[in-house]
């Protein structure tokens, strides 16, 4: 599950706010909130409630900050949960629902067959099931909340912007970072090449097994790229396994994350990375396998000039694949200037 929807009234605390005045919270309940965040498991609310009491209790108790997206009013909850997963870009099946009372569960489930419901009685065994147990915990998932609402908060200044677009990008003071991936980032790295499909490269998983090998070969760069602005983290937004090869720097794999695209961050790593082969004076070698959700990287490679039609020696010298979909796309390449909206703090490959 991607993010649990919570009822208020006798579900998250115990007692009825409008008509008991007081409320109480279960420790344990709260050690579930805590948890599930920790996991990277987003979390709402919906409840039949007045939004002001209700939300002024929330933060009384110290929750308020836990909650993305709360729909709290009068209203049904299958169109509050509706509204949650449309707004996160979450499949329905990504939701679910947690209510004491069995005619809102009926009414979710009758409009929104593919949300998950649960009874009150089972919130404290949420975290023991494995639907909110996800296989990685990485940095990013235990910040995953903070990153969503550093987005909406993004989202609604760049819907307010005027001007050219480039213009609400350089206000952002977008800082990339490029670096060599420690062992305590691999998981971090397996994630995004797990999550990415539109703007993998290959759509080729590396083990955790497979990157600690190549962490410890000479020949191989292993990076890691994040992205933070004035609003907050991004978090970690691509990752790039690149073998240096002595007529050629052979890219084999590059995935970026889709949540990034608009910002130039794909176009921007692209450019860093030409840049350094140029400095080294080395071509560029990308493995490219065709899928099909990832045209959108196969047009970041060719507007970055790679081409499949550069009859080059150095391309001979990779070893052959039995791949027969796989493409290796050439680039002989030139300095780049840096980029006007993104500040790049990288390592030194050159």
């Amino acid at each position: 599950m991607k993010c649990l929807v919570w009822d208020l009234d006798n579900t998250l605390w115990r007692g009825t706010l409008l008509e008991d005045g007081e409320v109480t919270l279960p420790d344990a309940v709260r050690d579930v909130i805590v948890e599930l965040d920790a996991r990277g498991v987003l979390q709402s609310v919906a409840s039949k409630n007045d939004h002001e009491t209700a939300w002024a209790r929330l933060e009384k108790l110290g929750l308020a900050e836990y909650f993305v997206l709360p729909q709290i009013g009068w209203g049904p909850k299958s169109q509050s949960v509706r509204r949650i997963a449309d707004t996160l870009n979450f499949a329905l099946s990504a939701i679910a629902f947690i209510d004491d009372q069995p005619a809102e569960r009926a009414e979710v489930t009758y409009h929104l067959p593919e949300v998950r419901c649960y009874p009150a009685d089972a919130a404290l065994d949420l975290p023991g099931l494995p639907e909110f147990t996800p296989p990685l915990r990485t940095v990013d998932s235990r910040r995953r909340r903070e990153m969503y609402q550093a987005g909406f908060r993004r989202e609604a200044a760049r819907a307010e912007a005027t001007g050219p677009d480039e213009d609400f990008l350089r206000s952002l003071d977008l800082d990339m970072r490029i670096s060599r991936a420690t062992g305590d980032e691999l998981s971090r790295v397996e994630e995004l090449a797990l999550r990415t499909s539109q703007m993998n490269a290959t759509g080729v998983h590396y083990s955790d097994a497979d990157l600690r090998r190549l962490l410890t070969d000479p020949d191989h760069e292993v990076l890691v790229v994040t992205l933070t602005d004035r609003f907050g983290p991004h978090g970690a937004v691509g990752v790039l396994l690149l073998e240096r090869r002595p007529q050629a720097w052979h890219l084999k794999l590059l995935a970026t994350s889709c949540r990034v695209v608009s910002f130039g961050a794909g176009a921007t790593l692209l450019n860093w990375l030409v840049d350094e082969a140029a400095r080294a004076g080395t071509h560029l070698v990308a493995d490219f396998r065709p899928t099909d959700r990832n045209r959108m990287m196969e047009i970041a490679y060719r507007f970055a000039g790679f081409a499949d039609d550069d009859p080059c020696s150095c391309v001979a010298t990779l070893p052959q694949t039995a791949d027969e979909h796989l493409q290796r796309l050439h680039l002989r390449p030139e300095r780049r200037p840096a980029s006007t909206t993104i500040t790049v703090n990288a390592v030194d490959l050159s």
